[in-house]
């Protein structure tokens, strides 16, 4: 009987052993494909970033190549760009960087995914000063390092494990009554913008048409997501090509992308282009990320901590995308700084204008080496942010 006894708690206590040591294996494994698939989302999405901004540099230069050889301009509705190859190598490279940028949504979370697409304007601002002249302010600069910043803290803070890996995980949370009644609230919204006001107010308000790309462009980051699970699973050997929820969501995703772009370049012809790319970035980035938490609930694995982090992250970029875009036209150095001191300790007034010289971009401040009140100062600053 004691043997007996022994032998079975020997055996039991082997057993426990056994099970023990194959969870902590599984859960290791478990945990190593989520870090990969986490920097594998993470190095597609930045090098999708800096392929999309070089590629404006690269279309930008054919473009001005062009119109030096006496081409006609295309803002003039000429098409010898075309003919041109820089133009065309500006193009492949930003198909190349949508390509990475949509097969970032199948490896990491839309909500550091989206965020980082930021990178792409600070690229395109740095390569710009260097490649085209473009001189970048000390608004432009302190804007970068806060989107760096702010991307930074967003990928430490950012979840590293998804819960939904297939089509079995995600065909329940499109079919959420949490992501059913967003989509719906998104869809009513969009056409009440399209149909109502966007011909009566869409051309004298900037936020009707970045409304409506940011509210349709927030349902096709959550197709894309999808789509990037699909031939995820289908290159592993598990086939979705007849599976409808996946047709569904291509379907969904090319007349969420098409009335997407359809509104944006409306909006980016009417009104100017520091004015729409940053309202747009905030509008479409917080849509997108509210989307992705309904449907994916990447907020319940992140803890209060991390979620506080993520939202201090995204803060920081669209304050850097703020500084770098809106200020872009402004000729504001750190000598100009230096000199505004040195006006508060009595030295006299200088003068200093903005890069542009037409109505759009008057001077910021505009003093007079004569000396004024200080009430006249501060009136002159006034009306000139106004006209800004």
């Amino acid at each position: 009987m004691a043997l007996s006894s022994t032998t079975n708690s020997t055996v039991t206590s082997t057993t426990e052993t056994v099970l023990s040591t194959l969870h902590a294996m599984a859960t290791t494994d478990h945990t190593d494909e989520d870090n990969r698939n986490f920097y594998t989302g993470l190095g597609l999405a930045i090098s999708s970033s800096v392929f999309i901004g070089t590629s404006f540099i690269i279309k930008k230069k054919g473009l001005l190549k062009v119109k030096d050889s006496s081409g006609t301009r295309a803002g003039q509705g000429g098409y010898a760009y075309l003919k041109e190859w820089l133009w065309w190598s500006g193009m492949i490279t930003m198909v190349v960087g949508e390509i990475a940028n949509f097969t970032a949504y199948a490896f990491a979370p839309a909500i550091l995914v989206t965020p980082l697409g930021s990178l792409s304007v600070l690229v395109s601002a740095m390569l710009a000063s260097y490649f085209l002249k473009e001189e970048l302010n000390i608004h432009g600069k302190i804007g970068c390092i806060l989107s760096i910043i702010g991307s930074t803290v967003l990928v430490i803070h950012a979840p590293q494990e998804e819960e939904v890996k297939s089509m079995d995980n995600l065909e329940p949370k499109l079919t959420s009554p949490g992501f059913i009644s967003y989509g719906f609230i998104v869809i009513v919204f969009a056409l009440v913008l399209i149909f109502y006001y966007g011909p009566r107010y869409g051309k004298a308000n900037v936020m009707v048409y970045i409304a409506i790309c940011s509210l349709i462009g927030s349902l096709s980051v959550m197709g894309c997501k999808g789509l990037g699970i699909v031939i995820k699973q289908t290159l592993h050997g598990d086939s979705q090509l007849t599976n409808p929820v996946a047709w569904v969501l291509l379907f969904a995703v090319l007349a969420c992308v098409l009335t997407q772009m359809n509104y944006l370049n409306k909006a980016l012809d009417i009104f100017n282009t520091s004015l729409v790319t940053p309202i747009y970035y905030v509008m479409f980035t917080t849509l997108t990320i509210i989307a992705s938490a309904i449907l994916f609930r990447e907020w319940e694995v992140m803890g209060i901590k991390n979620t506080i982090g993520a939202i201090c992250g995204f803060a920081t970029i669209v304050s850097g995308v703020f500084l770098l875009l809106a200020f872009k036209n402004v000729d504001f150095t750190l000598k100009d700084i230096l000199k505004l001191n040195s006006q508060a300790n009595g030295i006299p007034k200088v003068k200093y204008s903005s890069k542009q010289p037409n109505e759009e971009s008057q001077a910021i401040l505009i003093h007079n080496d004569t000396g004024i009140t200080d009430d006249e100062e501060e009136t002159v600053f006034a009306n000139s942010i106004n006209h800004l």
